[in-house]
């Protein structure tokens, strides 16, 4: 018995070792990836902004770049893609189809997971200066006005407003081991006083 556990533990060792490895490897690619998107979502932003129009990132993309988002205190700068698709928010925030584009007048909807790219909107305080740089190179700068949790399925959000607004919304709570859920994370943020608005249901995010 003790001779069949001695040849078995080198070859329980091999395969931990075979196991983490590709654990390890597996990781380094998911990082990999991570990493040549950014890459490739910067450089075709840079492209748009230089007057190239919409410009995808990769070949195959359904997505472009509409916006770049900057919150100066906390160190953000995030490329905001088009529409809010699953397969865009893997790679970074998205605009949601419908509203106003960020940096216009209205009331621009921007999504975005908790856990990645907008893990930060749970430090964002009123008063906060979020900024957005438009195609055109114009910069808009908006105060975060307020914070709140809302049912996904009892929600609304302004859409048709007076001057131009600006709402980061995500799932909620930030630690909830499951993706999903009912609840809704959103920050709302403006450049002028609204005077009238409409109201839309919020898509899940």
């Amino acid at each position: 018995m003790k001779v069949y556990r001695r040849r078995l533990v080198p070859w329980l060792a091999l395969l931990l070792l075979l196991v983490g490895g590709w654990q390890a490897g597996h990781g380094a690619v998911l990082y990999g990836k991570a990493w040549l998107a950014q890459v490739l979502l910067r450089d075709a932003w840079a492209r748009t902004a230089a007057g190239a129009g919409p410009v995808r990132p990769w070949p195959w993309a359904d997505t472009w770049p509409v916006a770049r988002l900057e919150v100066p205190r906390l160190g953000v700068d995030e490329i905001v893609l088009a529409g809010g698709s699953g397969r865009t928010l893997a790679f970074a925030p998205g605009h949601v189809d419908g509203t106003a584009m960020p940096g216009a007048a209205g009331n621009s909807i921007i999504g975005g997971h908790r856990d990645t790219h907008f893990r930060f909107l749970q430090e964002l305080a009123p008063g906060d200066r979020v900024v957005v740089t438009t195609p055109d190179r114009r910069r808009v700068s908006y105060r975060v006005v307020e914070r709140r949790v809302v049912h996904d399925g009892a929600a609304t959000i302004r859409l048709d407003v007076a001057g131009s607004w600006l709402t980061l919304a995500t799932c909620y709570p930030f630690d909830a081991i499951v993706p999903g859920g009912p609840l809704r994370y959103v920050v709302t943020a403006t450049a002028d006083r609204p005077e009238s608005a409409a109201l839309a249901r919020v898509s899940p995010r």
